[in-house]
């Protein structure tokens, strides 16, 4: 099921809270990315934080961006 991304929070040690269009909010870690491609440009903390939403999806300053089929998977259920 692919739900487009409505929320993107940057917060300490490289994690996103991320809004999906179904109200679900979900934790992503950036950290096992950091070091791959264009996403090694994330560890500049300034850059991390110009994340923003993109369409239906999250996209920085460097044109870095990720599916939100991916965000959704690999991202864990927030418990409020």
């Amino acid at each position: 099921m692919y739900l487009a991304l409505t929320n993107v929070i940057p917060i300490e040690n490289y994690n996103l809270i991320l809004t999906f269009e179904n109200g679900e909010k979900r934790l992503f870690d950036m950290n096992p990315f950091l070091n791959k491609g264009v996403f090694n440009e994330l560890r500049d903390v300034s850059r991390f934080n110009s994340v923003r939403i993109s369409f239906d999806t999250i996209e920085w300053d460097n044109d870095a961006d990720l599916d939100p089929e991916f965000l959704y998977n690999y991202s864990v259920k927030i418990i409020e």
